[in-house]
């Protein structure tokens, strides 16, 4: 019974059950959730500060200050050890680490509350101006990119010509032409864009390129067969029979994009979500910082649930996965 029992949840390269698999798949999120309630919410478990309530005869505690918990006990000996007035204290989180719940009421004053200073920009506007970096960026990078990849997976003349090169320039760290692109192209949004297509291009070239390679080699062999000559395999064999492949990995290669967003944003303007977390975290608004990098995984997620929904609508032949 047990082994029958485990069968639809441990079973080996099977897919789950449609209930089992929706349970694990909220378990992914709730554990975590769950973890750092724990942090924030019980205090025996991790706890390293202490919040003050009552100062008592201690000059430099204040109301509400965090400290550190041997400070707050070394002071709480001496004013004992002179009967003074003793200070009083919960034990509390550094202030970098906000509970569950202030972070969520973040989620909407972040929306909702005007910028305090002339340099700061409201939410949605950071989260616009970042998705134009993503989208600018990772559109010019797949114009160029995936053609090239076709080709360099189709011909071996073009994989000698373009993938040793691009082997040698994907392991050069894309923050390291910033400045260089700063030099170039100004401090707009052009800069943001360049390191965006460079994180992302060379990687797509070979990804595409490995995907191309994949291809069913009969396929071509029944169309030489049938007299097709290199361009119509190429646009009548090859890009049809890689879509489903290649819409998969730019999927993937979008969430790559999404990395690079934040190194991209520290050169340039100071604009966009970079900024906004930045600006937040200068002012200790740390519960608007863990919103703000949360909404980044929101809406990277949201749109890639959006893209393999149109997957699936577009590719219907297609077996769907338990990850899927």
């Amino acid at each position: 019974m047990n082994k029958l029992a485990a069968a639809p949840w441990l079973a080996v390269r099977k897919p789950m059950q449609t209930r089992p698999r929706w349970v694990v798949t909220a378990l992914s999120f709730l554990l975590p959730i769950a973890l750092w309630s724990l942090v924030s919410y019980v205090p025996f478990l991790w706890h390293p500060m202490v919040e003050i309530e009552s100062p008592g005869d201690v000059s430099y505690f204040r109301e509400g200050v965090l400290v550190e918990r041997e400070l707050f006990n070394k002071e709480l000996e001496r004013v004992e050890a002179e009967q003074g007035d003793v200070p009083t204290g919960k034990p509390a989180n550094p202030i970098y680490l906000p509970a569950p719940h202030e972070v969520v009421t973040a989620f909407y004053t972040a929306f909702t509350t005007e910028p305090q200073r002339r340099s700061e920009q409201w939410l949605h506007e950071s989260l616009w101006q970042s998705i134009q970096v993503i989208f600018w960026g990772f559109l010019l990078s797949s114009i160029i990119g995936v053609p090239l990849g076709i080709l360099a997976g189709t011909y071996d003349f073009f994989s000698r010509l373009f993938e040793p090169f691009i082997e040698f320039f994907r392991y050069l760290p894309a923050p390291a032409f910033g400045a260089l692109a700063v030099a170039i192209l100004g401090i707009h949004q052009a800069p943001k864009i360049a390191i965006i297509f460079i994180g992302t291009f060379f990687q797509q070239v070979l990804v595409v390129a490995n995907t191309t390679r994949k291809l069913d080699p009969a396929l071509l062999e029944a169309a030489q067969t049938l007299g097709a000559k290199n361009r119509s395999l190429v646009f009548r064999v090859v890009i049809p029979g890689i879509l489903p492949d290649l819409y998969r990995d730019m999927r993937i290669l979008l969430g790559w994009a999404w990395t690079y967003l934040i190194v991209a944003e520290l050169i340039g303007t100071s604009s966009g979500i970079t900024w906004f977390i930045t600006q937040q975290a200068r002012y200790k608004n740390f519960d608007n910082v863990f919103a703000a990098i949360m909404m980044i995984g929101l809406l990277g997620l949201i749109i890639d649930l959006i893209l393999a929904y149109f997957g699936r609508r577009l590719f219907p032949w297609q077996p769907r996965t338990a990850h899927a």
